[in-house]
Parts: C-alpha cells; structure tokens; sequence
C-alpha cells in the first residue's frame, strides 16, 4: 500500500503544469518590451519595467503603477536577480554587456523593421513568459485588424502623408508607413524620398498636394513651437480635421502589440472621411 501510495504521489507531481511551480520572473528595461511583457505576461511575473512605463502619454501608463520601475542602470536589475531580463537595441550597451557579465539572461529584441518581425516578437515574448497561446492570441489581433484596415481602405486610392512635430515624416520603412502600407494606402513619403523619416518644410508639405494627413492627435491648440507646426494657418487652410487622419503616435511608437490598435484607428478614421 505505501509503495503505491508513493507512486502516486511521484505521477501527481510529474502531472502538475511547469508554469504552476517555475513561471519566470521578467524585468523589462524599454518601453517596447513594457508592451510586450504587460501583454502577455501574469502581473505575478513581472519584476520591474523601465523608467519610462509611468509616462502618461504611454498606453500603460496607469497599469505599470502596479510594478517596481527600474533605474535604467544594472544595479536595480542585479539585486533584482530575475530568470529573464527583457531590453532592445535602444538600451545602453555598457550596461546589457554588465548584465551579461553577471551572467543575467538577457534577452534583446531588435528593432522590428516588418509585421512578420513583429509578429515573430510576440511569439517570442509568449514563449519567454511561458505563455504561447497569450501571444498566439496577440497576433490573431493583428491579423484582424489588417482585415479590417483592408476593408476600410478597399476602393480608395488616397496618397497619405504622416506628418508630425516640426515638420517630421515618418516614412514608408516606419511603423506608420507599414500599417499604411498593409491596408493598401500609399504613403506619400516615398515621394519625398524618405525612408525611415525625415523633416520636411510647410512649402513642400503643401506643394506635395497628400489627399490627407496621418497626425497623431486633433487637437486646436498648440502646446508649444514643435505642435505649432501641425496647426500653422496655411496648413490647416489645405487640411482641416476633415482631411486629416488621426493615429496616435503611443500606438506606432513599438512594433508592438499596439499596432493592432493603431490599424483599428486607421479603420475607424477611413470610415468617418468616407461619411
């Protein structure tokens, strides 16, 4: 009797998911990777996030109060003493080499430069925190709101131009210009000759002669010099809210999960300046 009671014991514990007794213990040292961990990972998991996570104009600004904030130096990450340390390519490179001299599991992620980047990003995020079908669940999102872009944009042949503070484009090679370019929109950013991004002057915005605008808010009021552009009177005479479409840059800053809010945006937009 004892000798079966014993091996039951031994098959209960062998049955016993490895997520329940060893989910590793994430810090995250960039905004991108906040994104992708806050998405995916449980809260139980989550050790620390960069320094930047509180800011107000991020999307998880009042989620990432629940977690510790790193320093943004190796030292907080060290006493710490995570399974994972999450960081890009942004992130200082004496310190990641520190990291990693003392022997800490760091994990980088480049900068995605396509949707299938992004897509094998949060896939690798799921697989980190043990999670896969969390990121499976992600990309799923992605892919529907492509979709829906698609949909919204079928038909329409507009040439868009993003444009932001002080005259910056984003271009065809940014986020903005991949989601544009997945619902089947033109960025008139490659006219320019503009590849990742690039300033540009009120003379050759207008000469430019876009259908709309891609800006990041709608707002009337000009908070200083750098918005100030976007609501200059020769600009707003050519483009009024009417023809300007409205993305928020949080959700086009990371190649992240965001994107598929950012594409329901587009989609939403295209609707409204079709009414």
């Amino acid at each position: 009797m004892r000798r079966r009671l014993t091996h039951a014991v031994v098959v209960a514990v062998l049955a016993l998911p490895a997520s329940a007794s060893a989910a590793p213990r994430i810090v995250s040292m960039n905004i991108c990777t906040d994104q992708l961990l806050l998405a995916i990972a449980d809260p139980a998991q989550i050790m620390g996030l960069s320094r930047f996570s509180r800011d107000a104009r991020q999307w998880a600004g009042a989620r990432a109060r629940n977690f510790p904030i790193l320093s943004g130096g190796a030292e907080d990450i060290l006493m710490l003493k995570p399974d994972v340390v999450a960081a890009s390519d942004f992130d200082k490179r004496s310190t990641r080499e520190l990291l990693k001299a003392n022997g800490q599991n760091l994990v980088e992620f480049p900068v995605p430069r396509t949707l299938a980047d992004v897509r094998e990003q949060i896939r690798q995020m799921g697989d980190l925190a043990g999670h896969p079908e969390r990121a499976t669940a992600e990309i799923a999102r992605l892919d529907a709101a492509i979709s829906g872009a698609k949909r919204a944009a079928a038909g329409k042949h507009f040439r868009m131009l993003p444009l932001s503070r002080r005259g910056w484009v984003p271009g065809r090679d940014s986020f903005v210009g991949a989601i544009l370019a997945e619902a089947g929109l033109v960025s008139a950013a490659g006219e320019l000759g503009i590849g990742f991004g690039g300033f540009v002057s009120m003379e050759e915005v207008i000469k430019l002669r876009p259908d709309f605008l891609v800006v990041s808010d709608a707002t009337e009021r000009a908070e200083d010099d750098g918005s100030a552009f976007l609501l200059h009177p020769a600009l707003e005479r050519f483009y009024p809210r009417s023809k300007r479409i409205v993305i928020p840059e949080r959700m086009t800053e990371c190649g992240g999960v965001l994107l598929a809010d950012a594409l329901n945006a587009l989609s939403a937009e295209l609707k409204r300046v079709a009414q």
